[in-house]
């Protein structure tokens, strides 16, 4: 199996592209890092028992005054920004990957459902995503958080505000998955093994299940991986905004955020590592959903 692998023309594309390598090895750490920031942070940023206001605005530790403890200073609170920056990341991944999952599945069941039953069904439901995509995604997931937080007292909201964050920006992100599958399903319902399987007695949603959707999935993979980035940055954008992660569960985009407001005074650590450490996520993501888009288009092979 792995040999095979190792043979296959993705292989070869990805051995062949420095920069996706690069991109695949900047990903790695970024993922890792925050995965295992328990372990590999130098101190709990979140451990107020901890944090010391003695420690405040120091500088990284190469600079006039700054702490070998704090490899890349710390903020207004004293918490390592290092460490913060793993711990962050840990929620900008959640929220991208959890995200990416909703708004993929969402599209996969809703492009099978109009491609292949046609009909009524198909006019609504694209009629739908048509009315969604005139709006830009960032604004659905505003719109989205603003009701909620309308509807629910703001203690609630922020016991639940991964959850909102997560379908806010799934639900946002749909409506292109879910064209794309119904322009492929719509080719594949015609094909022979789906008239044969209709000949005989399949059930429609074995042969949804069973026949279309594994021919329609190579398209899925590259949108998902470009929405994981989209998704990172939606995070971050609402949280930035103060809309999105409240201060007691911190992303990338709350630091950057609570940085912000140091800027000027000239604590530009607070701020410059997180984004950083954002643009290197975002941009390596990127990166690997161009190669993959190119490596799975057959014209390109």
């Amino acid at each position: 199996m792995l040999a095979r692998a190792l043979d296959s023309d993705i292989w070869h594309s990805f051995r062949g592209s420095p920069i996706t390598m690069v991109s695949a090895v900047v990903a790695l750490i970024c993922i890792a890092g925050a995965m295992l920031a328990p372990w590999l942070a130098p101190s709990d940023p979140f451990d107020l028992a901890s944090l010391s206001l003695g420690d405040a605005f120091k500088p990284p530790r190469w600079s006039d005054g700054g702490d070998p403890a704090f490899p890349l200073g710390s903020d207004g609170q004293g918490r390592d920004v290092l460490s913060a920056i793993m711990y962050g990341g840990r929620v900008s991944l959640l929220v991208g990957f959890a995200a990416v999952l909703l708004s993929t599945l969402l599209g996969l069941g809703l492009g099978l459902l109009a491609g292949y039953v046609g009909g009524a069904l198909d006019a609504v439901l694209m009629r739908i995503a048509d009315i969604q995509l005139t709006f830009p995604g960032f604004l659905i997931a505003l719109l989205i958080d603003g009701v909620v937080r309308a509807v629910l007292p703001a203690e609630v909201h922020d016991r639940i505000a991964l959850l909102v964050v997560i379908c806010a920006i799934g639900i946002s992100a749909w409506p292109s998955i879910a064209r794309t599958v119904r322009g492929s399903t719509l080719v594949e319902r015609n094909k022979e093994y789906v008239l044969a399987a209709r000949i005989i007695g399949v059930p429609a949603w074995r042969i949804m299940l069973s026949h279309v959707l594994p021919n329609v999935l190579g398209p899925v993979l590259v949108i998902a991986t470009l929405n994981l980035s989209g998704a990172i940055l939606a995070e971050a954008t609402l949280s930035f905004l103060g809309v999105g992660m409240p201060p007691t569960q911190p992303s990338l985009g709350t630091l950057i955020r609570i940085g912000n407001d140091f800027l000027l005074s000239g604590e530009w650590w607070i701020t410059l590592f997180p984004g950083a450490a954002l643009v290197a996520l975002v941009l390596s993501v990127n990166l690997l959903g161009d190669w993959l888009r190119d490596a799975l288009n057959p014209r390109l092979r």
